[in-house]
Parts: structure tokens; sequence; C-alpha cells
């Protein structure tokens, strides 16, 4: 059976903005070539560090919400770490309270999102 899990990464912010999509866009083919469903996908933007890391003070967020199983997350992390263009990176399995969190939170963006435009 496949658990959910969310991935959040700092790519470093003298990425240019293709630059980042291009990385985006290699952990999307990663996991969907690792037989992941990538349920959700989140561009966060340029954003303030809450510390320097490798002298760095800002970084391009990038959420995913996918699911596959358990093996898959070490291989990712292993490609994360070789990665160059990271900075940080965050996994964590999704129990049902933090999946019916995550789904109400989406609800509640495309809300925004369809008043706004």
């Amino acid at each position: 059976m496949a658990n959910q899990y969310e991935t959040v990464f700092i790519m470093t912010p003298v990425l240019s903005e293709e630059q980042a999509k291009e990385t985006v866009g290699k952990y999307k083919k990663f996991l969907a070539d690792n037989r992941c469903k990538v349920i959700y996908s989140d561009d966060w933007g340029l954003r303030k560090l809450a510390y320097p890391i490798q002298k760095k003070t800002t970084g391009f967020y990038h959420l995913f919400q996918f699911e596959g199983e358990g093996s898959v997350i070490a291989d990712l992390e292993l490609a994360f770490k070789r990665d160059e263009r990271l900075l940080r990176y965050m996994t964590v399995a999704l129990d049902k309270h933090a999946i019916a969190y995550s789904e109400k939170r989406r609800n509640k963006s495309k809300k925004k999102e369809t008043v706004t435009a």
C-alpha cells in the first residue's frame, strides 16, 4: 500500500526562474519514474531564510505532496543531497489528520485564487 508524503525543499537564490523550474521538473520526473503520484505541487517563491545557509539569506521554496512506496524516500533524499542547487529539504509521512488538513488548505487556496481572478 502506498503512503502519502510531503516534501519541501529550498533551492539556492542564485538560480534563474527557468533553472528553478527545471529543478522542480527534474524531481517531478524522478517521482513519476519511481511510480509515485504527485498529488499537489506548490511553488512558494523566493523567501527569506530564518538563518543563513551557505552564506545565503533567501531561497526558492517548493512543496510536493505525493503518494508512493516508502523505499522511494531514501532514493529521493540521496538525489537531493547530491544536487548542489538545493540548500535544504525535508520529507514527512502524512497521517490521516495531516492528509485532511492539507486537503482543506488546498481547497482554501483554490477559493482565494478564484476570488482574486
